[in-house]
């Protein structure tokens, strides 16, 4: 199971840390392994669970990403 799936009841108070992000990146990772592997194979039916999972997680850390303030890095 993804781990952004969140039951309804818990949403919005989740904890957002390093941790939890780095397992989705993992995730994000493997999911794609499968998909080209499965689209490899002629087996892109097989594929569409996942793709959707990708997506959903892609989607969630877009608005992470969109939530969290911008930082300004220096350049020396």
């Amino acid at each position: 199971m993804s781990v952004v799936f969140v039951p309804e009841r818990l949403r919005g108070k989740a904890q957002v840390n390093p941790e939890t992000l780095q397992r989705l990146l993992d995730e994000n990772d493997q999911l794609i392994r499968c998909i080209v592997e499965y689209q490899n194979k002629g087996r892109a039916t097989e594929c569409v669970q996942y793709q959707h999972i990708l997506h959903r997680n892609l989607i969630y850390l877009a608005t992470i990403a969109d939530a969290t303030p911008a930082t300004v890095q220096k350049t020396d």
